[in-house]
C-alpha cells in the first residue's frame, strides 16, 4: 500500500477530521496569539535548531537501536535536513490539515523505518530542554523545570507502552480468536480483491477439496476451475448481481470437485466491502453441504418413488408424462403409448393370504412387468394393484400391443410364494399420446380401456377408442341423473305374476316386484342402471323404496286375492347393513303385509361371500316369518353346501336352463336335477323364463309346482294387474293353449 492511501487510512480510521483537530487544540489553551508568538521568534532560533540537530543525532547514536538506523550518512544527512524543516513549520504553523497529515506521514516514515516511539519522545525531550537553555540559560529555575521535563516524559513513556500493550495484547487475543475459529468451523473463509484478483482462501477452504492452499493460486481461476460446468454460469451471474448492488449478499449453491474427483456440493455466502482505496473486496465463508444435499435428494427420490417396488410414483409419472408429450409435439417424432394395468381380483390375496403375501405379490409383479420393457420404457406403480408402463419411440401403436401380450404371458407363470402356487392376471388398458380426441388426459382414456378389457373378461389387453369416452360421460349422466331419481319420484315398480301350475291350470299365487326408471319420458333398461346403483352404492336407499312400495301394494291386493305372495330382489350391499332386518321388520309392520307374504331373493354370488354378516341377516329375516329365494341358481358355483348352510325356502331355476328343455338335450338334463334337488330339499321349485308351452309341458311333467315367464305374463304396471285381479278367476285345463298375455289369477 503506498503512502497517499495510507495516510488516507489513518485519517479516517483515528477520526482526524478538522472538528477533532480544532477540539485539540482548545484542550491544549492555544490562541492565535501562540501563532504570532512563534512566528515572530523563529528566525532567532535557527541557529539554536541547528545546533540541537546535530546534538541530537550524536545522542541518538550513544544507543543501540536508533544508532543502527543510522550507519548510511546519506540517510542521517536527509534525516537532519528534514529535521530543520519540521522546526521551521512548528514555529511557523498554522496548525490546521495539511500540517496534521505532514506530522502523521512523518510519524508512518518512522514506524516503517523502526524507530521506536519512546526514542520518538525522548527526542521532543531533549528540544524541550534545549529551548530552555536558550531562553533561561543555566538559571535554577530552568534546570528545575528541566528535571520536572524528564520525569514528565519518563512517565508519558510508561504510559504509552501501557496503552500500546493492551492493544496489542487485544489484537493478538482476536487475533487468536480469530485462529481459534478459523481451526473450529466447518466452514472455509475466503477473501477476494476484486479489482486486483487477488484471493485468500483458508487452509480450511481448501481442505474440503483434499488441497491446500498453495494448489490453488492466489487468483479466481483456481477457484472457478473446480466449479462443475453446469453451475458456474450461475456462480458468476449470482457474484456480478451482488457486486453490481442487485442482491443483498451473495448466497449460491453449487458443486465443486474434490482432489479426487468426486463433487462436493457447497453453500458460498459473502459480502462486498470497499477498502481504503475505494475498491472491492468481497468476503465471506464457503459450507459443505453435500450431506444436506444428499438428504434432499433422498426425499425428492422418496417423493417420486414406491417404498414398496422402488418404482416411480404418480407423480413421478406426471413427470415423465409432461416429457413425452412434449417430445410427441417435436417434427419426426415417433409414436408413444401408455399403457394402464390393473391386477384382476387382487382383493381375493389381500383377503384370504394378507397385506404381506400381498406386498410380496405385488414386488415379483413389478419385476415382471419391468421384464417386460424396452430400454427407454418407464414402469410405474400408480397405486394399490395398479402399473403403468410408458412406452416411447415406438415404430408403430401394435409394439404396445406385443409389449401388452409379453406382460399377460410373463403373469401366467405361478408364482410361489410360501409354499403356495398363486396364479395372477391382469387387465391392461392401451392409448396412444398422440390421440387427438383424449383432450390431454392420457391416464383416464387409458383407464377406460383397462376397464373395457375387464368387461370383455379379465387377463386381456383392450385399446382406447372414442366410443370409449362418449360411453364413459353418458355413464356420468346416467349416475348424475340417478342420485336424483329417487327424490323426483322417477322411479316405478312393475310386477310380474308368478303362477301354479296345479290341475293343468296356471293360477296367479304371487308376483315378483320389478324396479323400473323413467327418466325424461322413457324407460331405461334394468341392466343399465341397476349396476350404477350397486356401484354407487345409491341401491340401499333406493331398496328400500322398493321394498316399502311392493309391501304396500301387496297389501292392498291381499283384500281381492288373499295370500297372494310378493318377491323382492335384495343387492348384496342391502345384506351387508348391520340393521337390514330391523328395517324390514319395520317395513311389515307399517304396511301391515304379514311376513309370510313377503318373499326376498337372493344370488348365489352374494351367498358365496359366505360372510357371518349375511348369514346372520339370513337368519334374522327367516325368523320373522319372511321367505328366502335362491335366484338364478346354477349360473353361479352351484355350491350345495349352502342350499341346507343358509335357512332357504324357494329355489328359483335360472332361464337359461329352461330355454332350451324342449330340445331334450343337456339343458333339460340340468332342468330335472334342480328341479330334483329342490324338491329332495323340500324346497319350493320357481322356474323362470318360461315363453314357450312346450317349456310349461316339461315343468308339468316334471312337477315342477310354479313358473313365471312372457308366456305366461310380461312384467305389468300396477295399473294392469288392478284391472286382472278385479276378474273372476279363469281356469284352463291346456294351459298349452295360452296366448301371452292369458293367465288365471288365484
Amino acid at each position: 500500500m503506498d503512502m497517499h492511501h495510507e495516510l488516507h487510512a489513518l485519517l479516517r480510521n483515528s477520526g482526524l477530521d478538522q472538528d477533532e483537530i480544532t477540539t485539540r487544540l482548545d484542550f491544549l489553551d492555544w490562541r492565535p496569539a501562540d501563532d504570532a508568538r512563534l512566528q515572530a521568534a523563529r528566525v532567532d532560533f535557527n541557529d539554536m535548531h541547528r545546533d540541537f540537530v546535530e546534538h541530537l543525532y550524536q545522542h541518538l547514536g550513544h544507543f543501540n537501536a536508533p544508532s543502527a538506523l543510522l550507519q548510511d550518512t546519506t540517510v542521517t544527512t536527509r534525516l537532519k535536513h528534514s529535521q530543520l524543516s519540521y522546526y521551521q513549520r512548528l514555529w511557523q504553523g498554522p496548525r490546521d490539515h495539511d500540517y496534521v497529515c505532514e506530522r502523521l506521514r512523518i510519524g508512518l516514515v518512522h514506524d516503517r523505518v523502526g524507530l521506536e516511539l519512546k526514542w520518538y519522545l525522548g527526542g521532543y525531550r531533549l528540544y524541550l530542554d534545549s529551548l530552555l537553555q536558550k531562553l533561561f540559560g543555566d538559571h535554577a529555575a530552568s534546570a528545575l523545570y528541566a528535571s520536572v521535563l524528564k520525569a514528565v516524559f519518563f512517565d508519558m513513556t510508561l504510559t504509552i507502552d501501557a496503552y500500546s500493550s493492551a492493544q496489542r495484547r487485544a489484537l493478538e487475543s482476536s487475533d487468536a480468536r480469530y485462529a481459534r475459529v478459523t481451526r473450529g468451523a466447518n466452514d472455509g473463509l475466503w477473501d477476494w480483491h476484486v479489482e486486483r484478483d487477488h484471493l485468500y482462501l483458508s487452509e480450511r477452504w481448501a481442505s474440503m477439496l483434499g488441497l491446500n492452499r498453495d494448489q490453488l493460486g492466489d487468483g479466481k481461476a483456481g477457484w472457478f476451475a473446480r466449479v462443475h460446468p453446469e453451475d458456474l454460469p450461475g456462480l458468476r451471474q449470482a457474484i456480478q448481481h451482488h457486486l453490481s448492488g442487485q442482491s443483498e449478499s451473495l448466497h449460491q449453491q453449487y458443486r465443486i470437485r474434490h482432489r479426487q474427483g468426486h463433487y462436493l456440493w457447497v453453500l458460498v455466502r459473502g459480502v462486498v466491502s470497499l477498502d481504503e482505496r475505494g475498491e472491492q473486496r468481497l468476503a465471506g465463508s464457503q459450507s459443505d453441504i453435500s450431506g444436506q444435499k444428499n438428504t434432499e435428494q433422498h426425499l425428492q427420490h422418496s417423493a417420486r418413488h414406491d417404498l414398496l417396488t422402488g418404482l416411480g410414483n404418480r407423480l413421478r409419472l406426471q413427470e415423465l408424462l409432461d416429457q413425452a408429450q412434449q417430445r410427441q409435439k417435436r417434427p419426426g417424432a415417433r409414436d408413444a403409448a401408455l399403457l394402464f394395468i390393473d391386477l384382476d381380483r387382487f382383493k381375493v390375496i389381500n383377503d384370504s393370504l394378507g397385506h404381506t403375501v400381498g406386498d410380496q405379490v405385488l414386488v415379483e409383479v413389478a419385476r415382471r412387468l419391468a421384464k417386460c420393457l424396452r430400454p427407454g420404457d418407464h414402469l410405474l406403480r400408480f397405486g394399490g394393484d395398479e402399473f403403468v408402463a410408458l412406452l416411447d419411440d415406438l415404430a408403430c401403436l401394435d409394439d404396445a400391443e406385443h409389449v401388452a401380450q409379453r406382460m399377460l404371458d410373463e403373469l401366467l407363470q405361478p408364482i410361489g410364494l410360501a409354499e403356495r402356487q398363486l396364479s395372477v392376471s391382469a387387465s391392461i388398458g392401451i392409448v396412444d399420446l398422440t390421440e387427438a380426441n383424449i383432450d390431454g388426459d392420457v391416464l383416464r382414456a387409458a383407464d377406460l380401456a383397462m376397464y373395457r378389457a375387464k368387461e370383455a373378461g379379465k387377463a386381456r389387453f383392450a385399446r382406447y377408442s372414442a366410443e370409449l369416452q362418449v360411453r364413459a360421460e353418458q355413464s356420468l349422466q346416467l349416475e348424475s341423473a340417478l342420485a336424483l331419481a329417487l327424490t323426483r319420484d322417477e322411479f316405478e315398480l312393475y310386477y310380474q305374476p308368478v303362477c301354479c301350475l296345479d290341475d293343468g291350470q296356471a293360477r296367479v299365487t304371487g308376483v315378483e316386484a320389478l324396479l323400473r326408471w323413467r327418466h325424461n319420458g322413457r324407460l331405461i333398461a334394468p341392466q343399465e342402471f341397476i349396476p350404477v346403483l350397486e356401484e354407487s352404492r345409491q341401491i340401499v336407499a333406493v331398496g328400500d323404496w322398493v321394498l316399502l312400495q311392493a309391501c304396500l301394494q301387496s297389501k292392498r291386493w291381499q283384500a281381492v286375492q288373499p295370500g297372494m305372495s310378493c318377491a323382492v330382489n335384495l343387492s348384496s350391499r342391502q345384506l351387508c347393513e348391520a340393521q337390514f332386518a330391523q328395517r324390514v321388520t319395520q317395513i311389515l309392520a307399517l304396511t301391515g303385509l304379514p311376513a309370510s307374504n313377503l318373499i326376498l331373493e337372493i344370488t348365489e354370488s352374494q351367498l358365496m361371500e359366505d360372510s357371518a354378516q349375511t348369514l346372520a341377516c339370513l337368519r334374522e329375516l327367516a325368523s320373522l316369518g319372511v321367505r328366502l329365494a335362491l335366484d338364478d341358481f346354477g349360473t353361479g358355483y352351484s355350491s350345495l353346501g349352502y342350499l341346507t348352510r343358509f335357512p332357504l325356502h324357494i329355489l328359483k331355476v335360472d332361464k337359461s336352463f329352461i330355454t332350451g328343455v324342449e330340445d331334450g338335450g343337456e339343458l333339460a338334463t340340468i332342468s330335472r336335477a334342480i328341479i330334483k334337488l329342490g324338491q329332495g330339499l323340500n324346497l319350493e321349485v320357481i322356474a323362470e323364463g318360461v315363453e314357450q308351452p312346450s317349456h310349461l309341458a316339461f315343468l308339468r311333467e316334471q312337477g315342477c309346482r310354479y313358473a313365471q315367464g312372457y308366456l305366461l305374463s310380461r312384467p305389468q304396471p300396477v295399473e294392469v294387474l288392478d284391472q286382472l285381479f278385479q276378474q273372476h278367476p279363469i281356469c284352463l285345463h291346456n294351459t298349452s293353449a295360452l296366448p301371452a298375455h292369458n293367465y288365471c289369477p288365484q
